[in-house]
């Protein structure tokens, strides 16, 4: 049975993804939380999306960060920060690590979250970036803390270990921990969703975000025995 995540010493948060939009399936709703209770929340994008829509790379690019600008100001997410690493391209190595590491290091953030990075998942196959990135994440937290790991390129920061990795993207049932989203967090989950207007517009058979997420957080909030929640996979790091 999962358990409710203690925010207790928690005082900053740092969610690295791939792509605009990535964070905004359930795990917003929880930042949406996170914010309300004063916690500060920054999102590290290794890529713009820009291979996400029919139109050229160069437009949809900016696009999607603009997007995904307003979706953070509805969850209360002031850092944004998006890298450039080419959408649909990303590898696994020491260049993808290294930028996750230096910014974990930077922010100093007391808790990572990352998306489900396994190869099958509910939906069927995961996305290749959603992959190399979780992975990367997962390694980039003990580089951070190790000093030396990226000595030279990294010199300037100190080494910084975050104390927990969340991991979103999870079935109710391969969850072990959650936050109670119920409220003004889940409609503010939703909005955040909506806020990715044209991407969404671009995606015929794509639900509603006012239709599936809260189905999907009131499912496991009736599991854990609160109105809606938003699961994770939790690790002591």
């Amino acid at each position: 049975m999962a358990t409710e995540l203690n925010p207790d010493g928690v005082k900053r948060i740092l969610c690295v993804v791939a792509h605009p939009d990535d964070l905004e399936y359930g795990v917003s709703t929880a930042v949406a939380a996170w914010t309300a209770a004063g916690i500060e929340v920054n999102y590290l994008l290794l890529t713009a999306g820009e291979a996400g829509m029919q139109r050229e790379p160069e437009v949809v690019g900016p696009l999607r960060v603009r997007e995904q600008r307003d979706a953070c100001d509805i969850v209360g997410v002031s850092d944004l920060t998006v890298l450039d690493f080419p959408d649909g391209h990303l590898v696994e190595g020491l260049e993808l690590r290294r930028a996750i590491a230096g910014h974990i290091r930077k922010i100093r953030p007391d808790v990572v979250v990352a998306t489900n990075f396994e190869v099958e998942v509910s939906w069927g196959i995961n996305h290749v970036d959603h992959r190399v990135v979780g992975l990367a994440t997962a390694d980039a937290i003990r580089d951070a803390g190790t000093r030396w790991i990226f000595r030279e390129e990294l010199g300037e920061l100190e080494p910084w270990s975050a104390g927990r990795l969340l991991i979103g993207g999870y079935g109710d049932d391969e969850v072990d921990a959650f936050v109670d989203v119920t409220g003004e967090a889940l409609d503010k989950g939703v909005a955040s969703l909506e806020a990715h207007k044209e991407y969404l517009a671009d995606l015929p058979d794509h639900p509603k975000p006012a239709e599936f997420i809260p189905a999907m957080a009131k499912g496991l909030g009736e599991k854990v025995g609160v109105e809606a929640a938003i699961g994770f996979r939790s690790f002591e790091m």
